[in-house]
């Protein structure tokens, strides 16, 4: 039989209470235990029932895509793409013109067929003289050989760390990814957006993506050479950066660094979102706001502002759809619609506002992405550019079904259980 923790001792005077402190100790470790292990374990099990329907119903519905649309913003053509293959041609076509210089920095990039025609691309501006600096993710591309970034002498090659120290500590500020996907080739034309490199995305994942040709793709290119230098090992060389007599305040890129503590994409859909007078559309690939983003979107909402949130029904990452879900009870109370993307994944990180602010990116509205990983948004003010991305919007919108609070609320007791007890995943993700 177990000791009591607590037990009373006679004495002549008050009881005293004497505490078995290794008792109470015991007890509490196993507490903590089963607390830690109740939202891993029931995630492992969402994931196990995830694996086995996707063999069922795999995320490959056809869905509906536009052509390249462009749009001048001051001196700077501004291109968006919403389908991978239409992107790939065009990067393709900007490697294989190089004259001088290329940068290329992706999260994946996958050894398939896509990827080994991004390699020789490399490889060929090599051998014509264009020097070539590549940054790619070493923890997201864990599962592609190491021989695959054997590129040819003349292609600096940048593998940002697999794993860092934060890591063993759950500090995602110390051990987040560089999560960016840029290229730019002759300070000339650059890209940036959600894409990474891979068959899977050139025609089954819907995302976004922009191409800027004339002097705001300095914006990209000073991305790129701080990252490249703050990275670096010894045995790679130091970039220079040229400056830019341009100051072009409607077209900024905004970088979250968070080893230096940077983080101004947060700010960014903050200060816009408060803005707000008729509406905001958000696409996301995993929604999973704070709470100042989250109380933002129902200030908005409650002054009349139409707020609209479109995100995978289902994505690749069913833990981040669950504690997504977490949050849709006060939105959809707050007056915020959700759109629920339908039979493939959307991927694309945007938001337009007001028919006036857009931002393009590769973060997420999640912790990872505003406070942990290297991140990069476009933070653009043209009518024409948010024009643009409202019709890509209403394209999605059309291969969404709403979600209403009353189906919401009619969901099963048990989802609703599973919900409350992966909560405490939120700061990991």
């Amino acid at each position: 039989m177990n000791p009591v923790p607590f037990r009373s001792v006679k004495s002549a005077g008050p009881v005293r209470v004497q505490i078995d402190w290794s008792t109470v100790r015991k007890y509490a470790t196993r507490a903590a235990v089963v607390a830690a292990a109740a939202p891993v374990a029931a995630a492992a099990a969402v994931m196990g029932l995830e694996r086995v329907r996707r063999q069922q119903y795999p995320l490959d519905s056809p869905f509906p895509t536009a052509p390249p649309a462009s749009t001048e913003v001051d001196d700077t053509t501004a291109t968006v793409y919403t389908y991978g293959a239409d992107l790939y041609a065009a990067m393709l076509d900007a490697i294989r013109s190089a004259r001088h210089q290329v940068f290329l920095e992706t999260y994946i990039w996958k050894d398939d067929e896509v990827g080994r025609e991004f390699k020789q691309a490399l490889a060929d501006a090599a051998d014509r003289g264009v020097e070539v600096f590549v940054v790619y993710d070493g923890f997201a591309n864990l599962v592609v050989p190491r021989t695959f970034y054997d590129l040819p002498r003349g292609v600096h090659v940048l593998r940002f760390p697999a794993f860092r120290p934060g890591l063993l500590m759950l500090d995602v500020r110390r051990s987040g990814r560089d999560h960016r996907k840029i290229l730019v080739v002759d300070d000339e034309i650059s890209f940036v957006g959600g894409y990474n490199i891979g068959e899977l995305y050139a025609t089954k994942w819907r995302d976004t993506h922009v191409r800027l040709v004339g002097p705001s793709t300095w914006e990209l290119r000073n991305a790129f050479i701080d990252i490249w230098n703050r990275w670096r090992t010894p045995d790679l060389p130091m970039l220079q950066d040229v400056g830019s007599p341009l100051w072009l305040p409607r077209l900024r890129a905004a970088r979250n660094a968070p080893s230096e503590l940077v983080f101004p994409i947060r700010g960014i859909y903050l200060d816009s979102i408060d803005r707000a007078c008729s509406h905001v559309y958000i696409t996301q690939a995993y929604f999973i706001p704070d709470e100042d983003i989250q109380a933002a979107l129902l200030a908005a909402a409650a002054r009349g502002v139409d707020v609209r949130v479109l995100v995978p029904e289902r994505s690749n990452h069913v833990v981040a759809d669950w504690l997504a879900r977490g949050h849709y009870a006060t939105l959809l109370r707050g007056g915020v619609r959700i759109f629920l993307y339908q039979g493939a994944m959307i991927h694309a990180k945007t938001a337009t506002i007001d028919g006036r602010w857009t931002t393009v990116g590769t973060a997420n509205i999640d912790r990872l992405s505003l406070t942990g990983n290297y991140e990069i948004n476009l933070e653009v003010v043209d009518d024409g550019l948010a024009g643009q991305l409202e019709a890509a919007f209403r394209m999605d919108e059309s291969n969404s079904r709403e979600l209403t609070l009353e189906e919401w609320q009619r969901r099963h007791p048990l989802t609703k259980i599973a919900e409350r007890v992966m909560s405490p995943l939120r700061p990991l993700l």
